[in-house]
């Protein structure tokens, strides 16, 4: 087991033996790894094919954040900076990595995000352009791994109850834009996750270049 991350909440369960749980855990811990560095991604790759041997089905970037709220006044840029190598150079740096090992039939899937359609809300407009080149990568790498028979999609997420707008988004401004969508409701991590799963499968085998968006009808692409 290994798991590479920037910034995560890992919670593990456990039935019968706390000893292996905090193993799991310490495991986490020490391997954990930057995807903006490239000693990080060249270690990824390395103890990938350590366990699992070179092949690769599946690669999903999960990657970046808002980091904070600032206006254009309030930026400098090395925030700028900051935010597109945090959410667009990582999923660059993984994916050129990773595509020499994935196989005939194979799905990359990146997580952009509806601000890279809408500009996003206040103090966010670093964060929407970072995605909304997320969204361009995905359909320049959906072009150029197609002959390879290799789909490239993303998901654009709305309103998710989910960390990142409990840290980022007011209580009213949540209830405000849920009451705007379609559904009259924030969506949840699962339905996130279920259309993940749906682009990795073979049902999805004829999807590539889409961004497709997750936000309950508040805004038609």
């Amino acid at each position: 087991m290994f798991v590479y991350f920037r910034s995560a909440k890992v919670v593990v369960n456990y039935f019968s033996s706390q000893k292996q749980a905090d193993e799991t855990m310490g495991h986490i811990k020490a391997i954990g790894g930057d995807m903006t560095k490239q000693e990080d991604v060249d270690r990824l790759i390395a103890e990938a094919k350590a366990a699992y041997g070179d092949s690769v089905d599946i690669l999903i970037n999960v990657v970046g954040g808002l980091v904070a709220r600032k206006t254009l006044e309030e930026m400098d840029a090395e925030f700028f900076d900051y935010l597109m190598k945090l959410n667009v150079t990582s999923n660059f740096m993984v994916t050129k990595a990773v595509a020499p090992l994935i196989g005939d039939g194979g799905s990359i899937i990146n997580f952009a995000s509806q601000a890279g359609r809408d500009g996003s809300g206040p103090g966010a407009s670093a964060h929407a352009a970072s995605k909304g080149a997320v969204m361009t990568f995905t359909r320049a790498m959906a072009k150029e791994l197609g002959p390879r028979n290799i789909r490239v999609n993303s998901v654009c997420p709305g309103m998710i109850s989910a960390v990142f707008h409990d840290t980022f988004t007011k209580d009213s401004v949540r209830a405000n834009v849920a009451n705007a969508t379609a559904l009259r409701r924030e969506g949840g991590a699962n339905e996130v996750t279920d259309t993940v799963a749906y682009l990795a499968s073979d049902e999805s085998s004829f999807l590539t270049g889409v961004n497709l968006d997750i936000n309950g009808g508040l805004y038609y692409s």
